[in-house]
């Protein structure tokens, strides 16, 4: 068992021995160790506790950035670069008049004096304070990255180029009066859009360790409990919304959209972990369920009965067999942790680049029969739009498998694949009313 040491403060970094700011080059020092023994230590300063930045997990350290408290108030201890990252980051505390070393046995948890021991926890308690404004802007952050931007982007581009399509179809019709309810309604579907997307990432937290780290459950800045109620306040707050401004239909196709996120995450059913019923889910929710549900409920705010009409019957096939490619694509990034979690999807059984050309030419296929549509109905679509718009987006396609293609299917190249995907998405909302 070794004992605790002792490290003498003369400028030098006292745990890794690398020279201060005097001057000094870096260069390693020596711990002195003294056997069971404990000395007290007169230097300038301030005096100090010290504990190495290996020590950072044991329970007595903060685990935040390194800050010293001295007689005169918390201060910042810096260390010094070496090869661009900083050496040690130590922890420090005022104690009196005495300079006690941490250090870490060898094999074993760190050791202190008991004066240093029974500090820690001040040190820990008052590291870790944080103001109310940082607190907050710390969880806005966190929330906008838990609602997931691009799926909300999705909504929001939906809802409104299919809510315009409505309102030019009818300019007589048109009152100001009714944008209150419409902005309700675009806020139920944000809400659902955040329960879905929410609940997901608590049952796939340990996915999302290895493939999206930087999503807030698991990069730790969103506790588990946190997102439950999250989510739950999202889902009834949609839901009262609904209930209480569109009428019973409208309440039974949103809270059928919300029962099919939660089947698709949610044990014991988790469709996610079989690849059809994954992707039947999205493409119902995403593709039919957003699209019907936005006209139906402008129509009737104006006071007209539900009629397909030929640009909302193309903008559902469309998205729903769009939403069927982003259903099979999302899960390129996702195959390592899919694989070590047991969870099958197209992308874990036919590869990357199997999964990548299958999504493109399913929305060549869109594109194509958009063009078609254009020349077979001309007295419902205007063709340049229709026709001109998709055949430059289905150009844009082709030239971003080929680059696919050239990257080898990398992480980079896959992510970049699936952001551009959902790029087309968005742009086929934004063709919309001028088609």
């Amino acid at each position: 068992m070794a004992a605790s040491h002792v490290v003498v403060h003369t400028g030098a970094c006292p745990v890794s021995g690398i020279w201060g700011s005097g001057g000094e080059p870096h260069q390693r020092g020596r711990r002195r160790r003294a056997g069971a023994q404990e000395h007290s230590i007169l230097g300038r300063g301030p005096p100090q506790v010290l504990a190495h930045e290996s020590d950072r997990r044991h329970p007595g350290w903060p685990s935040s950035s390194s800050v010293g408290f001295s007689a005169s108030g918390p201060e910042r201890r810096g260390c010094h670069k070496v090869g661009g990252q900083g050496c040690c980051s130590h922890r420090v505390a005022g104690l009196g008049r005495r300079t006690v070393a941490v250090g870490r046995g060898r094999g074993g948890p760190p050791r202190a004096s008991a004066a240093a021991d029974a500090d820690a926890p001040n040190v820990a308690s008052q590291g870790s304070e944080v103001g109310p404004v940082e607190s907050a802007s710390k969880f806005v952050a966190a929330f906008w990255k838990f609602v997931r931007p691009h799926t909300i982007r999705g909504t929001l581009l939906g809802t409104t180029a299919l809510t315009a399509k409505a309102l030019l179809e009818n300019r007589h019709l048109i009152d100001w009066a009714l944008l209150p309810r419409a902005l309700r309604g675009l806020l139920a579907l944000l809400c659902g859009n955040g329960y879905i997307v929410g609940i997901n990432q608590i049952y796939d937290v340990s996915i999302d360790k290895i493939t999206k780290p930087y999503l807030p459950i698991a990069a730790g800045e969103l506790s588990v409990p946190a997102a439950w109620l999250l989510c739950a306040a999202l889902a009834a707050a949609g839901v009262s919304i609904v209930a209480t401004n569109f009428g019973p239909l409208i309440t039974k196709l949103y809270s059928l959209g919300l029962s099919l996120g939660t089947l698709y995450s949610v044990p014991p059913f988790r469709l996610r972990r079989f690849p059809i019923p994954a992707f039947l889910i999205i493409a119902t929710v995403r593709g039919f369920l957003l699209n019907f549900g936005v006209y139906y409920a402008t129509r009737a705010a104006l006071g007209l009965p539900f009629v397909w009409s030929p640009s909302v019957v193309f903008i559902t096939a469309f998205v729903t067999l769009f939403a069927t490619v982003i259903a099979i694509t999302k899960d390129l990034a996702d195959i390592e942790g899919d694989r070590q979690q047991g969870i099958t999807t197209f992308s874990t059984q036919l590869g990357t680049r199997a999964v990548a050309w299958l999504g493109i030419a399913l929305l060549l296929l869109n594109y194509v029969a958009a063009i078609a549509a254009a020349f077979v109905l001309p007295g419902a679509f205007r063709l340049p739009v229709m026709a001109g718009g998709h055949a430059a987006l289905a150009a844009s396609l082709v030239y971003q498998g080929v680059r696919l293609e050239g990257t080898r299917f990398s992480q980079e190249g896959v992510a970049g694949f699936y952001r551009f995907i959902w790029n087309l998405f968005y742009l086929e909302y934004a063709l919309l009313p001028f088609i």
